[in-house]
């Protein structure tokens, strides 16, 4: 993995090569699809992503919110620069909020089959996932969080890590919008939008 010193000189490039009138974020991600949903969404703002991939140590904690805080907070006092995160929570409402914001373990954990034998025995196969911007800088801290609601199929569909293939939301599983080259949402109904509105109307 390069230094951090490194990957900061990229990211002043990279941040340097778009037009100097053009608004520039740092996410925080090593997960291409986030890169990609970002890039997406925003570009229909003129705002250009750079990302950088940092070791941070994650709180254990129920409040997804929390969790995105502490992570920008975190991330801004390793870059000192003004950066974004994002972080992912997963609720089956059967399973009494399960997995929470663990999911990305509980997916590399669990096979397919493992979900659905779970939920073999409940009648309510809802499922959703909620997703948090934290924008930080040495100011302010501002948050955005939107909620998406599916089911659990009852069998595996497209590609990805098992909830991929068994999240459905408007017909198709994640794993089915992946294997198309399309993302989770559609980048206009996803929460990128409402963090794009209000940046750009800020003096950063």
């Amino acid at each position: 993995m390069p230094s951090l010193s490194v990957m900061m000189k990229d990211i002043f490039l990279e941040s340097f090569c778009y037009n100097q009138h053009m608004k520039h974020i740092i996410l925080v991600t090593g997960n291409g699809r986030k890169l990609g949903e970002a890039k997406a969404a925003l570009k229909d703002f003129d705002i250009g992503v750079s990302n950088i991939k940092l070791d941070i140590d994650e709180i254990q904690a129920r409040n997804p919110i929390a969790i995105a805080k502490h992570k920008a907070n975190e991330a801004f006092n390793q870059i000192n620069k003004p950066v974004v995160v994002t972080d992912t929570s997963w609720d089956i409402p059967t399973l009494n909020g399960f997995p929470g914001g663990y999911m990305k373990d509980v997916a590399d954990w669990f096979m397919p089959r493992d979900f659905i034998v779970l939920l073999s025995s409940h009648k309510d196969k809802s499922i959703s996932f909620m997703e948090t911007i934290v924008y930080q800088d040495d100011k302010q801290t501002k948050v955005f969080s939107q909620k998406f609601r599916g089911i659990i199929a009852d069998k595996p569909r497209g590609t990805g890590n098992s909830i991929e293939q068994l999240a459905e939301f408007d017909g198709y599983t994640i794993g089915e919008r992946q294997q198309k080259g399309r993302f989770s949402y559609d980048p206009k109904d996803y929460v990128w939008y409402k963090f794009a509105q209000w940046f750009v109307r800020q003096d950063i």
